[in-house]
């Protein structure tokens, strides 16, 4: 089995993203790219090479996304480096609309398990799937937004995106 990876540049750093054939296995951004690669490729215990071209369109559509023209994304989501009550949460996370937020306790209560907020929290923060599983929309019970990989203004930059883009 070979996990082929691209780099898009976005507006939030760089997008990293790794496949296992056109199905997406990670999706993460930072200013570093070959630390994504490093990490993923440690969690599958496998190398990554670089893919040629845009896999599974993605590079395109988060373009896209980041100009305000696409709110979802039309690719397979592989859901392996994801177990458990985490896999059920960021299941219920990619259910939240495009330009709405909700909360840690709300994503509990629809697993059934309205005590698990702050497991909803810890699934968001390790989530392996970000902007495609949209972790950046789940904010505190108290309105604050949090933080999205430990930035507050990259979290409130895609919230604000969002909301503006569907005010039109």
């Amino acid at each position: 089995m070979s996990y082929r990876y691209t780099a898009t540049p976005t507006p939030i750093g760089a997008a990293v993203a790794v496949f296992d054939g056109d199905a997406l296995v990670a999706l993460a951004t930072a200013d570093d790219a070959a630390w994504i690669v490093e990490g993923v490729s440690r969690e599958l215990r496998r190398d990554l090479e670089p893919a040629s071209g845009d896999v599974a369109g993605l590079g395109a559509q988060l373009d896209e996304y980041f100009a305000g023209e696409r709110r979802g994304f039309d690719v397979a989501v592989d859901w392996r480096l994801t177990r458990g009550f985490a896999r059920d949460a960021l299941e219920a996370v990619a259910e939240v609309p495009y330009g709405e937020t909700a909360s840690y306790g709300e994503i509990a209560e629809l697993c059934g398990r309205p005590r698990a907020a702050r497991a909803v929290g810890t699934a968001c923060r390790m989530t392996p799937l970000t902007l495609v599983v949209p972790v950046h929309r789940i904010i505190r019970a108290d309105g604050t937004i949090g933080e999205f990989s430990g930035r507050e203004d990259v979290k409130r930059f895609l919230v604000d995106l969002e909301r503006r883009a569907v005010a039109g």
